[in-house]
């Protein structure tokens, strides 16, 4: 939350973007091992209202980013219609999450808050309590106690500080009568106010009332460049008035330009960490989407790839990681190139995270230690790229890659620039076996107003001031992207330029007003289809759609269209164009993940020790598990998908030596945990995950037409040119029902795929989209119920594959579809996917 805009201006001292260094085709961060900066720490990627329900977003997208702590609403408090801290908290923490903040004030509906007085607040706040106080891990609850109290309540400081004083007081003490161990957070207020902060803690420390956790929100444009100097003028405040240090949370950072682009959320994660603090990243859009980090309920963008990285720091528990210096070369400079390092000095692994400009970079490494990592390393260089906020992201591709001798405890790492919005991970390793290789396909891309545009119109989205305005818009790329394409001969060509003859991925960022899109793809002035857009937030939230294209070698103009073959698309076709991206398609999807990255035991598995990853698809279907071991003698891999093991997927040796397992499993569209397990006695060694699409195997999934099932209770259908066949089924839930029957569909582990619509949402906030997330029960005849979410999609006729988990144990029992208690989403299809088609362990 935030205080209004208008506020916010007036507190701010505004300065304009940072250009580049005149001339400068590279830049150099300075990376020293040899100097650590203590203990890495983990807390610079928490949320505001990251989580909306269980399973928005998916437990997979928790765990793989690793928050240490969130702050979500208050028990059942009327701010918003989801992100409740009891509801979520199980799930959370079973993600890894040590924290849990709760703002209490958010138990009022109005924004800002409705003023009715100290006692009503009371009167509201003890119940939260007394829930709370209920549950044994009741200490991992932090309460914010007042959110913004410059802004809301107790706006007039001069003349409130003091009723501010005696009411945090009053609430303090509460507080602490029911949950004598709680920790508080406070002062909470929109920006770092020195003088408020003084006087409040020195009211506090004479009063017995000061807060375990001092809290302020980092929201302005120009907080990466005056953060740091607020932290310090902070700890030399703590001193000078004899308090102990504070633990520090930022509990509300960063703006819209910045969520989901890892090159500008390398800059603030950077800074939160290098002072050990927490940092929760703002609320700006809907409750459930890792503040515009996670695509749909479970798939990732670029950003979170970001955060993920920065999860990876920690490593395992058996090896401590230390944070190392970094020295950039203009610190405290927004929208200039920032990073920061850890040494693993028992995985013998030093790593590097970087961003914020689009040079060249050399990471100039000194303090190697010889005995660590030997006279060579071997060092890869992976990128994340911006990919919009509904642009899905696979594993980030090796950019380069390189054997590097190590001179008197130094290296350069050559980073490739280009990208200004995309954020870099470089692994540092001794030298080991063949030297590494990059791995990433050709791509290009094609800012949109660059183009040649027709009967449409360029906009300027961000027009470098770095004003509060811009910084409150969402991301373009380029700062510029065309719209008003509501015209029947409205269109935008690139002039495109590839390699080879071949398969190429096309990627189009754009972005509706909460309908679904439609544009007509030409290439050299042929057609070659119509794109059917998934709806977006609004006209700025980027979306990315994928589609193949063949390309003979060589220029090519690339145009989208309001028009194709049968004439004007309509007003589906009045969409924002921002950006085109090509990318080389060699042959199926297929991605190598090591498992000396992945987080657990390490690569050698004793009895009950395991090793986890995380692998994305691009789309759900079968995927081929590859996997590489050794073994010492007879033992067992067992195999964990999102939290579930994976009946007949265990992959068995019978003697010692060198082994490959492969099982074929279906995924859903997204990111997955996969753990894998010793699950027998003698030590395994685990090598290598590869995961390839199977697309051949889809053929053992059942999929069923919803309006060819049997409809109750007032379920209908209903027509849409944009549903499967042309026909949905809508009015389910609230005794409307849909029953599937099961032909050819065993008893077993399944994977349901539910093709639906919902645009449900809450329209009172003033600037938060509070989004509901709806759910259905599916009724197994004989068998048991499994409930499901399924999240907002912005349009209740674009469908949407929603995959979760479903045990089916019947033969045949037809399968119900309903929600006793409220509305589910209207549904197109769906699917019943077997879990496992294929499994066996072969020698090598």
């Amino acid at each position: 939350m935030r205080i209004p805009a208008c506020a916010v201006v007036a507190a701010l001292a505004l300065t304009t973007l940072s250009p580049p260094v005149a001339g400068a085709a590279t830049e150099t961060l300075r990376v020293d091992l040899a100097s650590s900066t203590g203990a890495f720490r983990g807390g610079a990627t928490g949320m505001l209202y990251g989580l909306g329900d269980p399973g928005v977003p998916s437990q997979d997208l928790i765990a793989g980013m690793r928050p240490r702590s969130i702050s979500q609403k208050a028990p059942d408090g009327d701010q918003h219609p989801n992100g409740d801290a009891l509801k979520l908290a199980d799930g959370y923490f079973a993600a890894g999450g040590t924290d849990m903040h709760i703002y209490a004030q958010d138990v009022y509906s109005k924004w800002p808050y409705e003023d009715l007085g100290i006692d009503d607040y009371v009167a509201r706040l003890r119940p939260q309590l007394e829930k709370v106080a209920q549950r044994p891990d009741r200490d991992r609850f932090v309460w914010t106690i007042f959110n913004e109290p410059d802004g809301i309540w107790y706006s007039d400081w001069a003349n409130q500080k003091q009723k501010f004083f005696a009411d945090w007081t009053r609430v303090y003490r509460l507080v602490k009568s029911v949950l004598p161990n709680a920790r508080i957070a406070g002062i909470g207020e929109t920006r770092y106010r020195a003088d408020h902060l003084r006087e409040f803690l020195t009211y506090a420390k004479a009063n017995n009332v000061l807060p375990e956790m001092t809290s302020w929100h980092e929201l302005g444009p120009d907080s990466l460049a005056f953060y740091r100097k607020n932290y310090a003028d902070y700890r030399a405040m703590e001193r000078q008035l004899g308090i102990s240090p504070r633990e520090i949370v930022i509990n509300e950072y960063s703006n819209r330009r910045d969520t989901s682009v890892p090159g500008q959320m390398v800059q603030w994660i950077t800074m939160l960490e290098d002072t050990k603090v927490d940092g929760h990243m703002a609320f700006w859009s809907m409750a459930g989407n890792l503040s515009d980090h996670a695509v749909r309920a479970g798939r990732a963008n670029g950003g979170w790839w970001l955060t993920k990285w920065y999860g990876d720091f920690a490593g395992s528990s058996a090896n401590a990681v230390n944070t190392v210096k970094v020295t950039p070369p203009r610190p405290d400079t927004r929208d200039s190139l920032q990073g920061m390092a850890t040494l693993n000095r028992g995985a013998a692994k030093a790593t590097v995270l970087l961003g914020g400009t689009a040079n060249e970079v050399d990471v100039a490494l000194t303090g190697i230690d010889r005995a660590v990592f030997g006279d060579q390393v071997d060092v890869r260089v992976s990128k994340t790229s911006w990919t919009g906020y509904e642009g899905d992201a696979g594993q980030p591709p090796v950019v380069a890659a390189s054997r590097i001798r190590v001179t008197n405890g130094a290296a350069t790492v050559k980073v490739p620039g280009g990208d200004q919005l995309a954020a870099y991970q470089v692994i540092i390793t001794p030298a080991s076996g063949s030297a590494p290789v990059a791995n990433a396909p050709w791509q290009a891309s094609y800012e949109a107003e660059n183009g040649t545009v027709e009967n449409a119109q360029v906009y300027v989205q961000d027009d470098g001031s770095g004003s509060w305005d811009m910084a409150m818009r969402y991301t373009t790329s380029g700062r510029k992207d065309v719209g008003s394409m509501n015209r029947a001969d409205s269109r935008v060509t690139v002039n495109v330029t590839v390699p080879r003859t071949g398969t190429y991925k096309l990627g189009v960022f754009y972005g509706t007003n909460a309908i679904v899109g439609q544009q007509a793809l030409y290439v050299d002035d042929a057609h070659v289809r119509n794109l059917t857009l998934p709806a977006t937030l609004g006209w700025t939230y980027r979306g990315r759609y994928d589609t193949p294209v063949q390309l003979t070698a060589g220029t090519h103009r690339i145009s989208l269209r309001t028009s194709g073959p049968a004439g004007y698309l309509g007003g589906s076709s009045d969409i924002t164009l921002d950006r085109v991206d090509l990318t080389e398609v060699t042959g199926p999807e297929r991605t190598v993940y090591p498992l000396s990255e992945a987080r657990g035991s390490g690569t050698v598995l004793r009895a009950g020790q395991s090793v986890t990853t995380y692998v994305s698809a691009a789309e759900d279907g079968y995927y081929r598990l590859d996997t590489t071991l050794a073994s010492t003698g007879r033992s067992t891999l067992g195999l964990t998908l999102s939290g579930r093991k994976v009946d007949g997927a265990a992959l068995t040796t019978t003697c010692a030596g060198a082994w490959n397992g492969s099982t074929t499993v279906h995924l859903k569209a997204g990111i997955t945990e996969v753990k894998l397990s010793n699950d027998g006695r003698t030590p395994l060694v685990a090598g290598t995950l590869t995961v390839t699409r199977d697309a051949a195997a889809d053929r053992n999934a059942v999929r069923v037409e919803a309006e060819s099932g049997r409809l109750a209770g007032g379920a209908a259908i209903a027509s849409s040119p944009w549903a499967s066949g042309g026909s949905y089924v809508g009015y389910i839930g609230n005794n409307g029902t849909l029953t599937i029957p099961r032909t050819g569909v065993t008893a077993g582990q399944y994977n349901l795929t539910v093709a639906y619509a919902q645009a449900d949402k809450n329209t009172g906030h003033p600037y938060n989209t509070d989004i509901i997330n709806r759910t259905l029960t599916a009724t197994e005849a004989g068998g048991k119920a499994t409930t499901a979410r399924y999240r907002h999609n912005y349009t209740w006729d674009g469908f949407w594959l929603e995959t979760s988990p479903i045990d089916l144990v019947t033969p045949s029992g037809a399968v119900t579809f309903g929600n006793s208690a409220a509305w589910g989403p209207n549904v197109d299809w769906v699917q019943f996917a077997p879990l496992v088609v294929a499994n066996k362990t072969t020698r090598r």
